[in-house]
């Protein structure tokens, strides 16, 4: 793989990031929007694996972008949690769920498989090795 030189090139940054503007749609056009508290919270979840992903990036070597990019897998699993709390209180479809839980898992399985990627690489141009 060739070096990548900025986040925004990375795949699964973009992929996050459509994430949050399907969030911010559905604060538009479902009465999420009128839920302050589990928007703010869902809102911070998905903004949380786009800028994980990004900060991770822009730390010194594998090692600590891996651990950013587990910050951003675990937004992943918190986004996904509210996501059934906003269908428990009807205030998403199941069509809406869908949509958004295939997203996310597709991201945090992207997530997952670039941090194995990062630990037997040097695409931030430094070696990672467990025993550091």
């Amino acid at each position: 793989m060739a070096k990548i030189e900025k986040f925004e090139d990375l795949e699964i940054w973009n992929k996050s990031r459509e994430i949050c503007i399907d969030i911010e749609t559905l604060f538009e056009t479902t009465n999420l929007g009128k839920r302050f508290s589990i928007k703010d919270q869902m809102d911070r979840s998905s903004g949380s694996i786009m800028d994980n992903i990004a900060e991770g990036f822009e730390r010194n070597g594998n090692r600590e972008f891996v651990n950013f990019l587990s910050f951003s897998k675990g937004s992943c699993g918190e986004l996904k949690s509210q996501l059934y709390r906003s269908l428990d209180k009807k205030l998403i479809s199941q069509s809406e769920f869908d949509n958004l839980a295939i997203k996310i898992e597709l991201v945090k399985n992207k997530i997952g498989a670039f941090m194995k990627y990062l630990n037997s690489t040097e695409i931030k141009g430094l070696k990672f090795n467990n025993k550091q």
